[in-house]
């Protein structure tokens, strides 16, 4: 069963691609998965996340604090800047400009630590920038969208905030507090959390794009091109700028990973509930979760041949 799960996660672009374009194509296939769902859905993976941290990840963090502080920092404030950036070079219409700066603005994927082990990246680091970055985007999430967002539109601050702390580190600190008090149940339920997490950014992705096919099909090409190249941006600017801060190779490929890929997930959720009224905002989110995977992919195919050297 383990087996199985684990090529079930490996393939995780493959089954999102797949429901999206059938989602596009045929939208009465997913428009049952709306908003109730997709909150749960999102809930319920970041509970799995919790379930699967112990206190050596917390440890590890006193352990790389250069690191750490380097890629939390580049997370929330260089990711930020670079989707305003794409937003205003390619002259984006507001409901996408606002949803690439809101996805730019979210923590850290949980599919960022499958994509730092296919790279031979430093995987514990991953895993503490992850939860770092997850546990306080209450704050920098509504923050950054506020700033770089609030003059395209009206954001909701302390709605985003309220809804972050829902959505993400109330389920996430539920896990962490399993784990600690019932480890065996933890262990348990904690075994299928990457397979929740996979199945449900699966089926948000879907129902987003099912609920808004008619917008993306009139704007395809700007949400794919706006998506590929923020990602792009942030692989790039989290690996130069930490290389050029003198780490190892293997800390550089971690911030780089850490940085270029967002949790689609929450970005897609907190559009959908804050920017109704802008469908684009949250099919950004989707295109930014197939992109992601996408350069990802293609980034940890090409590191995992070149082992770190230093």
């Amino acid at each position: 069963m383990k087996r199985f799960f684990n090529w079930f996660n490996n393939l995780y672009p493959v089954w999102l691609v797949t429901l999206a374009t059938v989602a596009f194509f045929r939208p009465q296939t997913m428009l049952w998965f709306d908003k109730p769902w997709i909150f749960w859905s999102l809930a319920a993976s970041m509970l799995g996340m919790g379930l699967t941290l112990s206190p050596s990840d917390f440890r590890a963090v006193s352990r790389l604090p250069g690191a750490v502080a380097l890629g939390f920092g580049a997370q929330y404030t260089l990711m930020p800047l670079c989707g305003w950036l794409v937003a205003t070079l390619l002259q984006l219409e507001p409901g996408l400009a606002v949803g690439i700066i809101l996805v730019s603005s979210c923590p850290g994927g949980m599919a960022s630590n499958m994509i730092s082990y296919l790279a031979r990246a430093n995987v514990a680091l991953s895993v503490v920038l992850t939860l770092c970055s997850t546990l306080l985007s209450f704050v920098f999430t509504p923050l950054w969208t506020g700033w770089l967002a609030g003059k395209i539109v009206p954001v909701d601050k302390l709605g985003l905030c309220l809804s972050a702390l829902q959505l993400v580190v109330a389920p996430v600190a539920l896990g962490v507090l399993i784990r600690w008090k019932l480890p065996r149940t933890a262990d348990r339920i904690g075994a299928c959390g990457p397979t929740v997490a996979v199945v449900a950014f699966t089926l948000v992705s879907a129902g987003i794009v099912a609920a808004s096919a008619g917008a993306i099909a009139a704007n395809f090409g700007r949400l794919a091109l706006a998506a590929f190249v923020l990602h792009l941006l942030g692989f790039s600017v989290g690996y130069f700028v930490t290389r050029w801060s003198r780490h190892p190779e293997s800390v550089a490929r971690t911030v780089s990973i850490e940085v270029g890929m967002q949790n689609g997930g929450m970005a897609a959720s907190l559009a959908g509930e804050h920017f109704p009224l802008m469908p684009l905002a949250a099919a950004a989110s989707v295109f930014s979760g197939v992109m992601q995977n996408i350069v990802g992919g293609l980034v940890a195919a090409w590191w995992k041949r070149r082992p770190p050297s230093a």
